[in-house]
């Protein structure tokens, strides 16, 4: 759903459309909710920040992870406003962001994606054959989004810190260690050496 688009009646309709045609694609191997229309069924983010995807793909597990994130555009919402509002959100998320575009507007969607810096993970073509929409997968991003590479450095970073704490401990504890055997040691020289010889025993 856009926040900032009022689309042509009959645009709307056919947006609606491939809405749920692609949750009833997706449904076998996710639990798919969707925001068609003025919908507000499922959201990313809370209270004024909250943003409603078209169509969200969590886990079917007990603790529905969210997956995906899919947007679906029609041709007057490839545009710069739309890119900034929905899709620099969706793009700095961990789940994946898939948009999918008509395949007229395919060019105008990426370079939007690429001047804005924004994340991509597929772009999705489309185009109706008869009464039946055709997708074409045009664009996947091989490089790691955002997300994650925040996250693999904050793992890294716990991991050395955790690390060198470690390191630190066990020197810390060998030094102790051996300081209290070098203590042992000379204390015991000390007591030796302090020890008085007895005197020998007279001959009769």
């Amino acid at each position: 759903m856009s926040p900032i688009l009022v689309r042509p009646v009959r645009e709307q309709l056919e947006h609606d459309r491939i809405i749920r045609l692609l949750q009833a694609k997706f449904r076998r191997r996710y639990e798919a909710a969707i925001n068609p229309g003025n919908e507000q069924n499922a959201a990313i983010g809370a209270g004024t920040s909250a943003l409603y995807p078209d169509l969200l793909l969590m886990s079917p597990d007990r603790g529905h992870k969210l997956q995906v994130i899919i947007e679906v555009e029609t041709g007057e919402s490839v545009n710069h406003l739309e890119a900034l509002a929905q899709w620099a959100h969706f793009g700095r998320t961990r789940a994946a962001f898939h948009l999918y575009v008509p395949a007229t507007m395919v060019d105008v969607a990426r370079r939007l994606a690429e001047d804005n810096q924004i994340y991509v993970g597929e772009i999705w073509s489309y185009h109706i054959v008869g009464d039946q929409p055709r997708f074409t997968l045009v664009h996947r991003n091989r490089e790691t989004p955002p997300a994650a590479k925040t996250a693999k450095v904050a793992k890294t970073v716990m991991a050395k810190t955790i690390t060198a704490t470690t390191a630190t401990a066990k020197t810390a504890t060998a030094k102790t260690a051996k300081a209290t055997t070098t203590k042992t040691v000379k204390t015991a020289k000390t007591v030796k050496t302090g020890k008085k010889a007895k005197p020998a025993k007279r001959k009769r």
